[in-house]
């Protein structure tokens, strides 16, 4: 057994359960610690599409009863309904998008430089929206519209923007909204679920020629420990959000960005590699 191959897989799946539901993009840490740790190429696009799938299976665990409760209840309950009728207006921006840019945007936005400016952009984005004034109209995410979720859909569609966070787009784009600090939170996590999915089949649908049987043992510690690492860090969000507001991960961001375009302009790590 390579040692060091599985150091970097249990780095990368907790980097990957740790940042999915923060509002610091995992996207965009995955690609700097990709590049750190020296795993990239197809596999790894392959592995990535592993361990997002275990930090997705952690929100569908964390909220089984909710989601249960919804499949039994979607022909019979109009409140059921209305939040799958959500979910679906909610995701079809970013998937839309994602099938006409995506391409482009991976050839030219996947490289540490681009993530960095995104996470000071997006940081900076945070502290305005927590400074700004704003007035809470849905206090439940059994209240939304289709309406209130279009527009977080909308504000997911930045996300597609690696280093942006698809989180942090949702949550904080569906606060200066109108949605409540809980809900945002809330809402975003269950929208990962079909844009996760989607992403991840689409993902493996293009990459299915390079999954082998040999992967079988990494891939699933990566998948277990991103699983592991994402529950823990969305139970302990919800506390978090409770007493304080998102200002630390905007200063986090914006510390991040600058420190890898600093080590990238002195030299010290030569990120266009």
């Amino acid at each position: 057994m390579d040692v060091a191959f599985y150091l970097k897989v249990l780095a990368l799946g907790v980097v990957e359960g740790l940042t999915e539901f923060l509002p610091i993009s995992s996207t965009g840490h995955l690609i700097i610690a990709g590049q750190l740790l020296g795993y990239g190429g197809d596999k790894a696009k392959v592995f990535d599409i592993v361990i997002q799938s275990g930090a997705m299976l952690a929100v569908v665990w964390e909220y089984r009863a909710r989601f249960a409760g919804l499949l039994t209840r979607l022909n019979s309950d109009p409140a059921a309904r209305r939040f799958a009728t959500n979910l679906v207006v909610a995701f079809v921006p970013a998937a839309m998008l994602g099938l006409a840019f995506g391409g482009a945007i991976k050839q030219y936005l996947f490289h540490a430089v681009p993530v960095a400016a995104a996470f000071i952009a997006g940081g900076l984005i945070i502290l305005w929206v927590e400074r700004s004034p704003r007035r809470v109209t849905v206090e439940s995410v059994d209240d939304m519209t289709w309406q209130d979720a279009l527009k977080v859909g909308l504000a997911q569609s930045f996300a597609l923007i690696p280093g942006t966070s698809r989180s942090g787009a949702t949550i904080i784009g569906g606060m200066l909204f109108g949605l409540s600090r809980r809900v945002a939170t809330e809402f975003s996590f269950f929208l990962a679920v079909p844009t996760l999915m989607a992403a991840g089949a689409y993902d493996f649908y293009q990459h299915r020629a390079l999954f082998d049987a040999g992967d079988i043992g990494p891939f699933s510690v990566g998948f277990a420990v991103s699983f592991i690492a994402a529950f823990l860090c969305v139970r302990w969000l919800l506390r978090y959000i409770a007493t304080h507001n998102f200002t630390a991960f905007a200063w986090y961001r914006i510390v991040f960005g600058v420190i890898v375009l600093a080590t990238g302009y002195t030299g010290l790590v030569n990120w266009s590699a």
